[in-house]
């Protein structure tokens, strides 16, 4: 078996910058004999490290425990706890998600179009995996399994390098990963896991131009705002998810209840929860919204015509808009029809999620075509902005830009294309 790059370097002894360019050398060289494997080859060694996860679980969640207790000690918003915390049903998802990547159409060597022109020449532009991915991560182990998963499937390499709130976790799920994966015929150094937590190697990895080909940061706002102003190479990222839930006048009542609570309760620390409930002038139960999610336990921050309301609004500062709480807490504005709320989304949303409650279809149909966000929704909780639900197996993470990928990222995002060009000994005047 090849020993892998950080088998050969030791993490307390080495410069950063040069631990991270033996790190991506090595994934070079693994990422060209994995593009080299049978899709069908690649396929089955996931389900191989899918199999080992189950195995391993009680190393994993031992290995989880000590994360948590040392969150708890280190004072982790309870958010960030949630995100961090592993049990039997989440790691058999995170298994059950592998596999699933592991039975997607593999994108590599799709013929997106094809021509012939008039000399004859016949082209064709078809996927093929970008390179070497490095992601960089915060509390969340379970994007250990879903970024290598993900990466593999597209004949990608992964350079992984988890936040220190789950060192232990990531550490032993990636050691099931590459055991199944190994057994499989992919190679140790195709999904790396960086052997330090110093900081200094997240810089290594940003300004490793010409070793890794793009960067995913998924983690807070500091942390992708740092990957952005200080990467030398090309980034895939979102900033905040401030999802906004609008509850039009023609919003089923009892429907705009249960998507709100459900948008903004059921997961509060995720990405695609709802932080700011738009509620329209002219809708009938505005007060039994409102009413029903503090009673739920949601602190409610709103405009003067929110806390009109219910007494227990409180005010809303000018950051309450753009804030993304990850937390039992809410922003809430009473607009004055589609025009009002697409305003107000325009203004202050991320572009991440943005939702429409309504029974007027011709309402819902300009919302979602002009509201622009990388995920709009009609009658549905913003907690399905998931690569998951979107029936993709798995995502590395939701993109709100504008070039390469939008919204959920999962295997065609980490592909890109060439041209084949096929002669006949044509040559140019």
């Amino acid at each position: 078996m090849t020993q892998t790059a950080d088998q050969q370097t030791s993490p307390e002894a080495a410069d950063p910058v040069q631990l991270v360019t033996t790190l991506a050398q090595a994934a070079r060289l693994a990422q060209r004999a994995l593009a080299a494997m049978p899709s069908a080859e690649r396929a089955a060694a996931l389900h191989l490290a899918a199999d080992r996860l189950e195995a391993s679980a009680p190393a994993i969640l031992a290995a989880n425990a000590q994360d948590l207790a040392a969150g708890a000690a280190n004072r982790l918003a309870p958010a960030m706890l949630d995100r961090l915390a592993l049990d039997e049903t989440r790691l058999a998802g995170i298994a059950a998600g592998v596999r699933a990547v592991a039975d997607l159409p593999d994108p590599v060597g799709e013929v997106i179009d094809s021509a012939q022109r008039p000399n004859g020449l016949r082209l064709q532009r078809i996927r093929v995996p970008i390179g070497t991915i490095g992601i960089i991560y915060e509390s969340r182990p379970n994007v250990t399994a879903d970024a290598a998963a993900l990466c593999i499937r597209a004949g990608n390499a992964a350079l992984l390098r988890g936040g220190s709130e789950a060192v232990h976790s990531n550490r032993a799920i990636h050691a099931a990963l590459v055991e199944g994966l190994n057994e499989g015929g992919v190679p140790a150094a195709a999904v790396q896991l960086i052997p330090t937590q110093d900081r200094a190697a997240v810089g290594a990895m940003l300004t490793a131009s010409g070793l890794i080909d793009m960067i995913v940061p998924r983690g807070g706002k500091s942390l992708v705002a740092r990957v952005q102003a200080d990467a030398r190479v090309p980034v895939l990222a979102h900033l905040d998810g401030i999802c906004h839930t609008y509850v039009h006048a023609a919003a089923d009542p009892a429907m705009a209840r249960n998507i709100a609570l459900n948008a903004k309760l059921r997961r509060t620390g995720i990405c695609g929860a709802m932080e700011t409930l738009l509620i329209d002038a002219a809708f009938p139960d505005s007060a039994a919204l409102v009413t029903a999610l503090i009673d739920a336990g949601c602190e409610v921050r709103g405009d003067g015509r929110a806390q009109a309301l219910d007494p227990r609004v409180i005010p809303a500062s000018a950051n309450d808009w753009d804030t993304e709480y990850l937390d039992a807490i809410l922003s809430v504005a009473v607009v004055d029809g589609l025009d009002d709320a697409l305003a107000h989304i325009a203004r202050h949303s991320s572009a991440h999620t943005d939702v429409i409650v309504t029974a007027d279809d011709a309402a819902a149909e300009r919302f979602l075509a002009e509201a622009d966000s990388a995920i709009v929704m009609h009658n549905a909780s913003s907690q399905f902005a998931d690569g998951g639900e979107f029936g993709l197996g798995a995502e590395i993470g939701i993109a709100t830009g504008r070039l390469h990928a939008r919204g959920p990222v999962a295997l065609e995002g980490l592909t890109t294309y060439k041209w084949q060009v096929r002669g006949s000994g044509q040559t140019r005047a």
